[in-house]
């Protein structure tokens, strides 16, 4: 009774905090990806909630119907063949299930990939995403700027983002707006997105680092179009460019605060190449160095065939 008692409570006691708790911001969606993401990860909860209603029925009647009954003591139970359309059936089911799921996350998969549905006509917006130690540090080439630990976008265009790293590896994650990615210091991947409503969100990395892990969040801002470019402006106008020293003291640091300069660091400590460009690079590599070998098989062959003809000329000597 009292256990009863003990776990009565304690379910309770969870329920009137979960109810004081803000909603999943992952399921508080604020942009087309964003909001593609969630209704995969519903589904699939949905899935595996009704999967398990159906394995606890069962489980249920099969308790409730084949109980064991006070039989004698020398009591034999009669030989079952098993049903082979039982066995079929349980064998097909998961892998229709599984199969449902891999559809789906192909599809998701897919869509989140690009640019988002809707926008297709529209000019991205690219920055270049890097981080170091426990910061973020934001590009805008297209207006000369740059930011640390926080960034603004516009509301109803494009976003892609370059991710790369100075350290070790992170995850770009501002789950408002879009899924996680991670950021690499030897290649450039890129995460897309758009913004549908004007707020601020939380971005943060979702990959563990070292120490300062927990306090590697940024704000994500967004804003309309007019105001954004108001905002450019201001920074381009009012702040100091960002100098190859300042750059090396801020990748240094492990935690700093807000801040703003009018160029970029790309100027002088370009982002690396993209994925693509990378496997471009290996496949030029590999025809250069078949290239090569044909080279040197075609050098062997005639060299062995001038030795063989200066050995037949000696002989006929």
């Amino acid at each position: 009774m009292k256990k009863k008692l003990s776990l009565m409570f304690i379910a309770f006691g969870a329920l009137a905090i979960l109810t004081g708790c803000e909603p999943l911001t992952v399921f508080d969606t604020k942009g087309p990806n964003a909001k593609t993401l969630s209704d995969t990860i519903i589904l699939s909860i949905i899935t595996m909630a009704f999967i398990l209603l159906v394995v606890y029925v069962l489980l249920v009647v099969m308790l409730t119907k084949y109980r064991a009954s006070k039989t004698p003591a020398d009591y034999e139970p009669p030989h079952e063949e098993g049903s082979h359309v039982l066995e079929i059936i349980w064998t097909v089911i998961p892998i229709i299930i599984v199969a449902f799921l891999a559809v789906v996350t192909v599809k998701t998969t897919s869509t989140v990939e690009s640019q988002p549905e809707g926008y297709d006509n529209k000019e991205p917006l690219v920055i270049y995403a890097s981080s170091s130690n426990w910061k973020w540090h934001f590009s805008y080439p297209e207006q000369g700027i740059e930011t640390v630990n926080y960034v603004n976008m516009p509301i109803d265009r494009p976003i892609e983002f370059k991710l790369y790293s100075f350290g070790p590896i992170t995850s770009f994650w501002i789950p408002q707006l879009a899924g996680q990615k991670y950021a690499m210091s030897d290649m450039l991947t890129t995460i897309h997105l758009a913004a549908d409503d004007i707020g601020s969100f939380m971005g943060r990395n979702s990959n563990f680092s070292g120490r300062g892990f927990a306090e590697m969040e940024f704000e994500a801002q967004t804003m309309t179009q007019e105001d954004f470019d108001k905002w450019a402006a201001d920074v381009k106008a009012n702040e100091k460019p960002l100098t190859e020293e300042k750059f090396d003291e801020l990748l240094k640091a492990e935690h700093v605060g807000r801040s703003s300069y009018s160029s970029t660091h790309l100027e002088f400590r370009p982002a690396p190449m993209e994925h693509s460009e990378h496997m471009k690079m290996g496949d030029m590599d590999h025809s250069d160095m078949d290239m090569s070998e044909d080279e040197m098989d075609h050098s062997k062959m005639n060299h062995e065939d001038h030795s063989q003809e200066k050995s037949e000329e000696t002989h006929s000597h």
